[in-house]
């Protein structure tokens, strides 16, 4: 095989072995956490196959167990138009796994009695008092139906947000209704805006379900950013830094990429079937938009990091920045029988959802493998982590392939757990 070619295979399947140095979490070799590395080998060359039949551009995995690291495998291309290869301090577009962060913010703010759960949204954005509900009736001869608003029954709480049961919406989401193309009509999802006045933009539009009623996944977590601007009188990028990512040294997740790590910033590739690439966020221009749901860059040994963070309940390195007893309170299920999943139920079979992530009720009905009590979350753009109490296992998956980002999650999943030994 030639030289040059060898160099870019093994750069193409990489991994760091002492990633505590990098910022992450302190290795451990895989056995003496109860991994075998044996088996972590189909992890491997699962993705590498995926890399090789181009239904996967690259990605970085990692698996903690017992608070170490014990896998980490950067494989297939940062940058496959430029041919540059995968590595593990590849900065990835985050986009919903933004929330659980922003979550975790909010509930700080609750611990200091700046916060709390049962209060309206309106007595920190005003215009949230008098919300709308859409509703749309059928014609009985088939025609289009008719569209009118109702007053909500009741105001949207911190809570509601927290569990997107606000009655808010995506206008991207499912199948199109006459609430979600208001949503649309006004760009509700362009990255334009300012927090403050996007909240007041969404407060003038009716809701897709009353408050309490539907979990429906949405702006909430956007509209808790603006939430926890006003409670900690500072805005939601400072805020963060201070309290969550310098604390726990989270030095490459930001609201966009600084010039200087551009070559870092991973990009997704044209896609195997279609040939088309997938649109994503720039996330290269100065950012003036901090969406509580989406928008945060970040590494897999950053992100590692906060989610060790709340395996450990609330700790890290001897840094805390929640007590353990609203950690516990937030991986716990919050939707009660008299909420309906709606729609759009994205965490899927034997879930309910905490504050800021879906939880798991039992072992099955869902797709994929787990133990009761973990909780997951992800973004759209192909990023993904879970987090399992009971075998003290954190996974972190980051890739930019939206198109085909559950399966992939999937399988990440079933090669972890078989990867498990006591």
């Amino acid at each position: 095989m030639h030289r040059t070619m060898r160099f870019a295979l093994g750069a193409i399947v990489a991994v760091t072995s002492v990633w505590a140095a990098a910022g992450g979490l302190p290795a451990a070799a895989p056995e003496a956490a109860g991994v075998s590395s044996a088996r972590l080998e189909n992890v491997t060359a699962t993705f590498q196959r995926a890399v090789d039949s181009g239904e996967l551009p690259g990605a970085v995995l990692a698996i903690a167990r017992r608070g170490h690291l014990v896998y980490e495998k950067s494989v297939g291309w940062r940058d496959f138009e430029r041919k540059a290869p995968m590595s593990s301090d590849a900065i990835f577009r985050m986009y919903s796994m933004t929330k659980p962060i922003v979550s975790v913010a909010a509930m700080m703010l609750v611990e200091e009695g700046r916060l709390s759960l049962d209060e309206p949204v309106s007595k920190y954005i005003p215009e949230f008092a008098k919300m709308t509900v859409g509703v749309e009736t059928p014609d009985p001869n088939g025609g289009a139906p008719t569209f009118t608003t109702v007053p909500a029954k009741r105001q949207i709480t911190v809570h509601d947000l927290l569990r997107h049961t606000s009655g808010l919406t995506y206008g991207v989401l499912g199948a199109k209704t006459a609430v979600k193309q208001l949503y649309i009509d006004n760009e509700i999802f362009s990255q334009k805006w300012v927090l403050a006045d996007f909240a007041r933009a969404l407060a003038k539009l009716p809701l897709a379900f009353e408050p309490g009623t539907t979990f429906e996944y949405s702006h909430s977590t956007d509209v808790l950013g603006r939430v926890v601007e006003v409670a900690s009188g500072k805005t939601l990028d400072v805020f963060l830094k201070e309290r969550i990512l310098d604390p726990l040294g989270m030095k490459d997740t930001a609201w966009e990429v600084a010039p200087e790590n551009v070559d870092r910033f991973a990009q997704p590739r044209p896609d195997v079937y279609t040939g088309e690439t997938p649109k994503m966020l720039d996330l290269t221009q100065k950012a003036t938009f901090f969406a509580g749901g989406h928008g945060l860059v970040s590494t897999a040994a950053d992100y590692i990091r906060f989610c060790q963070m709340l395996l450990n309940g609330g700790t890290l390195e001897g840094v805390r920045i929640l007590g353990p007893k609203t950690l516990s309170f937030m991986a716990s299920n919050h939707l009660n029988t008299q909420i309906s999943p709606g729609p759009n139920y994205i965490p899927g079979p034997g879930y309910g959802f905490g504050l800021g992530f879906a939880v798991r009720l039992e072992t099955g009905q869902s797709d994929w493998p787990g133990s009761t009590g973990e909780y997951f979350w992800a973004g759209a753009g192909g990023t993904y982590f879970w987090i399992d109490p009971k075998e003290q296992v954190v996974a972190v998956l980051l890739s930019q392939e939206p198109v085909r980002r559950q399966h992939w999650r999937v399988v990440f999943r079933d090669l972890v757990y078989q990867s498990l030994g006591d």
